[in-house]
């Protein structure tokens, strides 16, 4: 008997014969790149922006990963019965961008390519081998840009963080700065948190270079974890910094410091600094470890071997699961352009131009506000009414404010109470969502969501809610989820977002009450006459 070793085997089976697997593993290639071509358009569109710019190198630090995974798996030669699963995870992808495209949400389509690559990676290693490569297809997810609502809280919620920091930084340097929301204020200069907030375009790289360190750290698990955790903190702190940075230049030199190549230097050396920390981090956590051993020796930077792995793709086997997938996957590439394109039915409403200017008791004081170019490309509405209401002289002043949106399916609301009171200066003091149907005579649930904010000795109650379909909802999500299932049958993706503010008298016992109370009788007024501007079923 000759024994034939796994290199021998290798160089064998991967000479100049034609691959049949390797064919078929192109044919489904190709197949997928017609299919989900409305993903890659997401993704183009989004590395075009400075927060994905990263976004190209994601697939090929995955590629690198993956080949140094494989090499820890030898080559198995012979049938294996354990094809299937990769084939449920390819139609589980297919089901998802088919989802994606029916709810005019192509986000999802470039989700389910990650999806299928980890299908594919099954259906080509089999279950038991291909399930050791999660890895790699789970560090995709960084090339990925988060749903829209989503990285508008989370990037406001940071900025806010980052505004305290930097402020706290500057008084630390001994320069005079008063914060008032995300504007922080330098006497003769004031400084918008958004002019330096860039930083944080690092924070997605931050989390996929910890991400890759945590994979190659050969340390215990819990210090991989502890590193892939501490990136965010890092890379908010480091932006607070930066941000200093940016307080001290415009109050020393000006404002066109910030401007040009110092300023684009500046957030790489932040990026850099917040790498450094996080490798100090790695190193006193070695030493703290008793089983004692340097940084060098900790993290797996051995590539030898690693490339020639390329050649094991003429080792996939021509199987019947990877030629029923290459079948469906140009099936549903050929049946792609047969899908009916949605077009969500435009319903009948009035502008807010024509919003009436009295309504009850209740008259518009003052003239309709508008937003800045700024403000307006944030909330993204194709209709919106800013208004305020009183009974008469000496009355509270309430604040009515309503945006609509012909289609909420993309990113839903982005500008939320919970988000802009706060860039504005307001502390929220207490949240809770409640059911105020029996205050508005109602019969039906009425769900809100009540805030108090204050802003030093001042406070205000604010209501605010969704609505999609004349239903009422408190939640952003609950207004997207509606408008993917209820919206899809029906054929309406539009909505809206409803807000009331009404000031708190100082010195009162029940002036929290007696503010609920005004806003409810305006609320009443507001209600009948709002569906021919918010149209309902």
């Amino acid at each position: 008997m000759t024994v034939v070793s796994r290199q021998d085997y290798l160089s064998r089976a991967t000479g100049g014969r034609l691959s049949w697997g390797l064919v078929w593993l192109v044919v489904i290639v190709l197949a997928a790149a017609v299919f989900f071509s409305a993903g890659f358009d997401v993704l183009f569109d989004a590395w075009s922006r400075p927060e994905y710019s990263h976004g190209p190198l994601i697939p090929v630090l995955s590629g690198l990963m993956f080949l140094r995974e494989l090499k820890q798996y030898p080559p198995q030669p012979g049938p294996k019965s354990d094809r299937w699963q990769g084939l449920l995870v390819v139609l589980l992808a297919i089901t998802i961008a088919v989802s994606g495209v029916l709810l005019h949400a192509d986000s999802l389509v470039a989700y389910a390519m990650i999806i299928w690559v980890g299908g594919i990676l099954l259906i080509s290693f089999g279950w038991r081998t291909g399930k050791h490569f999660w890895p790699p297809v789970l560090h995709l997810v960084f090339m990925l840009p988060l749903p829209g609502m989503v990285y508008y809280e989370i990037s406001t919620l940071l900025q806010l963080i980052s505004s305290e920091l930097g402020v706290w930084f500057l008084r630390l340097a001994g320069v005079p700065v008063f914060l008032d929301g995300n504007i922080i204020d330098l006497g003769v200069l004031k400084l918008h948190v958004a002019e330096a907030c860039s930083g944080l375009r690092y924070l997605f790289p931050i989390l996929s270079f910890s991400y890759i360190f945590a994979f190659l750290y050969q340390g215990p698990t819990w210090h991989k974890l502890l590193l892939l955790v501490a990136a965010a903190p890092i890379a908010v702190f480091m932006n607070s910094v930066r941000i200093a940075m940016a307080g001290i230049l415009m109050q020393r030199f000006g404002p066109e410091w910030l401007e040009g190549f110092t300023h684009f230097f500046e957030g790489w050396v932040i990026f850099m600094a917040s790498v450094f920390i996080l490798i100090c981090l790695a190193w006193i956590l070695l030493k703290l470890n008793p089983r004692k051993m340097s940084l060098a020796e900790a993290l797996d930077l051995d590539t030898q071997g690693v490339f020639p792995q390329l050649a094991r793709l003429k080792l996939v086997q021509p199987s019947v699961a990877l030629m029923t997938a290459a079948v469906l996957m140009i099936a549903a590439a050929g049946a792609w352009p047969l899908i009916p394109e949605r077009t969500p039915v435009a319903p009948e409403r009035f502008s807010f131009t024509l919003f009436p200017s009295q309504v009850g008791e209740w008259r518009q004081v003052g003239e309709e506000q508008k937003f800045s170019p700024d403000v307006e490309r944030s909330l993204a509405a194709d209709d919106y009414i800013a208004l305020q209401f009183g009974r008469a002289p000496g009355t509270p002043t309430l604040d009515f404010f309503s945006a609509w949106y012909k289609d909420l399916s993309a990113d839903g609301v982005q500008h939320t109470p919970e988000i802009c009171l706060p860039g504005a200066g307001w502390e929220i003091a207490e949240v809770e969502r409640v059911d105020i149907s029996g205050d508005l005579g109602l019969e039906t649930p009425f769900n809100i969501n009540r805030i108090i904010v204050q802003k030093n000795e001042e406070r205000m109650i604010v209501y605010y809610w969704f609505t999609h379909m004349g239903k009422t909802m408190p939640r952003n999500t609950s207004a997207k989820i509606s408008v993917l299932t209820r919206g899809l049958m029906a054929g309406r993706t539009d909505g809206a977002i409803l807000r009331l503010i009404s000031p708190i008298k100082k010195g009162q016992p029940n002036a929290e009450a007696e503010a609920e109370a005004e806003m409810n009788g305006l609320l009443k007024e507001l209600l009948p006459r709002l569906p021919r501007f918010i149209p309902g079923i």
